[in-house]
């Protein structure tokens, strides 16, 4: 089963998504990767173990506050580093982690790719970044990631960061659970309590009912 983990406050993310990776290696997977932003949107991730992936990608030289994370099981495209998460949208300006089952993503990478999309993946949760890129184009990414998973059939928890909005984590969920940690100017999210429980005394924890939150470290 997949896992989710996001960050976004003051520490580096990198360790943060890291380790709650690591924390989640128990619901099993085939491949993981990470997406941070410093100064650009950088995006790491290949097929094996946690631990594996790391001594090639190095995560921990990934620099920035904000960053997710994923860890796959892979249902649509066998494992590979292209099936792998964060996805990223044609400018490479937006990346998303996803976990469920989009039960219309054939219907809508068709579409996608009839209006000039290229897609990287076989995987159902690629179409998530490219329908958010075309919503983004005249939208903020809040709205964007609305409009997007208007079109969207089947079961999601998803965070989408974006270049042009640091500081930004957009989370929506339907089915499938995310839970989300708000700390004193942080906020964390996983798939699963036990992905940030080490950082949890002293946060609210919630579960995120309504389908669309917004997070950002400016006026936590």
């Amino acid at each position: 089963m997949c896992g989710i983990v996001g960050y976004v406050g003051g520490r580096d993310a990198s360790k943060v998504v890291l380790e709650g990776l690591k924390i989640l290696e128990y619901r099993g997977y085939d491949s993981c990767g990470i997406a941070t932003f410093d100064s650009e949107l950088e995006v790491r991730k290949d097929r094996g173990m946690i631990d594996e992936v790391d001594s090639g990608q190095r995560f921990l030289e990934m620099k920035g506050t904000i960053g997710i994370g994923h860890t796959r099981w892979a249902t649509h495209g066998p494992p590979s580093r292209e099936n792998s998460h964060p996805h990223t949208d044609c400018t490479g300006e937006i990346a998303i982690v996803h976990n469920g089952i989009i039960s219309n993503y054939l219907e809508l990478r068709k579409s996608l790719a009839d209006r000039g999309h290229t897609f990287t993946s076989e995987t159902d949760s690629e179409v998530l970044a490219h329908l958010i890129e075309e919503q983004h184009a005249d939208q903020g990414l809040e709205e964007a990631v609305i409009s997007a998973l208007e079109s969207v059939e089947g079961s999601y928890a998803v965070l989408a960061v974006s270049s042009r909005e640091p500081g930004r984590i957009i989370c929506a969920r339907h089915e499938s659970p995310l839970l989300l940690g708000l700390g004193e100017g942080e906020c964390f999210l996983g798939s699963d309590i036990s992905a940030f429980l080490g950082y949890t005394k002293g946060l609210s924890l919630l579960m995120i009912w309504s389908m669309l939150w917004l997070i950002g470290a400016a006026g936590l």
